[in-house]
């Protein structure tokens, strides 16, 4: 059979680049090759922390571009051939066009195993192909394994071939208990989230390995694969340990996520942005805007240059208009009544969580 290739993609964010450290400090024996989507519009933190994964790593991360013969941007000449359009949380072209082709270019039709930083504190799922030869695993949560496989590993009819599995692995202290869960039939009381999680608590190591062991009947690239380290892996990676992965290991913490003190009418905050991508991303809060007005004159001047023909980056209102005095002192009132209403709920102690928290997550291919 061909062999299997183990790929990660950089966004330039934290969590990709904490991941792309982790899976070099602990699983040395995987051969990943490494690769970014470049869309020409990242800010310049963006290109210094790859070169500082580089360093680190001893690879070079692939920069994979889309339309290699265009003069221009790839977002520039997309966005010529779509006569202006600019992409938005409903239209995102940019994510597709720019970062997933590209991707699937770069992987072709071999079996590959693409490793993808959702943290184990994030509550979604992230990227799936849909090209059965990618395969996509998250080290980073207690279950690394994608919705698709659970879907198939714990469908009703796959309970028999599930027990026979479970009884062919390593007997442990737990085999008696797992063995009783698996038996035990889903039900309105019992949901298969359930019967994972009670896996999960029992033993990360073991579940991954029973797993494994069904992927390994199957047509996923990861079954004509002997081992597989990262199955022995139990701990969960959250927002915390990220950041200290980057600062133990030198690369650092990308400089866009250190947060900025201002003030307005007397009162005092902080800002920054909560993500990686382009410096005009359509999912960026208001207040990331200002941050970008204020921190990166040029860059936002750049994207309000975009703005033309009734096409705005936000669909309530123009870059032109965001950046009134008067607009600009009442996003950042808002800003501040809003954190510290977040701040009472102590959901968490990170400003890039707040702002992730307040208008969704974004867009989750970005973050690959």
């Amino acid at each position: 059979m061909e062999k299997v290739r183990h790929v990660l993609g950089i966004s330039g964010g934290k969590d990709s680049a904490a991941l792309a450290i982790y899976l070099k400090d602990h699983y040395p024996t995987l051969d990943i090759e490494y690769y970014t989507a470049d869309t020409g519009k990242e800010l310049d933190e963006t290109y210094r922390l790859i070169e500082n994964l580089e360093i680190y790593l001893g690879k070079k991360i692939e920069k994979l571009k889309a339309f290699k013969d265009s003069p221009e941007t790839p977002f520039d000449h997309k966005l010529k051939t779509l006569g202006g359009f600019l992409p938005s949380q409903r239209f995102r072209w940019c994510t597709k066009n720019l970062k997933l082709d590209v991707f699937e270019d770069f992987v072709g039709t071999g079996p590959v195993v693409s490793y993808v930083a959702i943290r184990g504190d994030e509550d979604r799922e992230g990227y799936i192909s849909k090209k059965n030869n990618i395969q996509s695993i998250f080290p980073f949560r207690r279950n690394i394994w994608s919705e698709d496989v659970i879907t198939k590993v714990f469908a009703n009819g796959s309970s028999p071939a599930l027990l026979e599995l479970s009884e062919q692995l390593p007997k442990t202290k737990y085999s008696g208990r797992i063995k009783e869960i698996l038996t035990k039939p889903t039900s309105l009381n019992f949901s298969r989230d359930l019967k994972i999680k009670q896996l999960l608590d029992l033993s990360v190591k073991e579940f991954s390995h029973l797993v494994f062991a069904f992927v390994k009947k199957t047509n996923y690239p990861l079954s004509s694969e002997s081992n597989f380290p990262i199955l022995d892996k139990e701990e969960l990676i959250d927002r915390e340990e990220v950041f200290k992965i980057l600062k133990r290991s030198g690369v650092g913490v990308p400089a866009y996520y250190n947060e900025i003190p201002f003030e307005v009418n007397g009162k005092r905050s902080t800002y920054c942005r909560s993500r990686s991508g382009c410096f005009f991303c359509f999912y960026q809060q208001k207040i990331e805007w200002v941050w970008l007005y204020e921190q990166h004159p040029q860059k936002f001047k750049e994207a309000m240059e975009y703005e033309k023909d009734g096409y705005t980056w936000n669909e309530d209102e123009s870059l032109e208009r965001l950046i009134q005095p008067e607009r600009i002192e009442k996003i950042k009132e808002e800003y501040i009544a809003r954190r510290e209403r977040l701040d009472q709920s102590k959901k968490s102690p990170y400003l890039v969580d707040i702002l992730e928290d307040a208008e969704g997550e974004g867009c989750a291919t970005c973050f690959l």
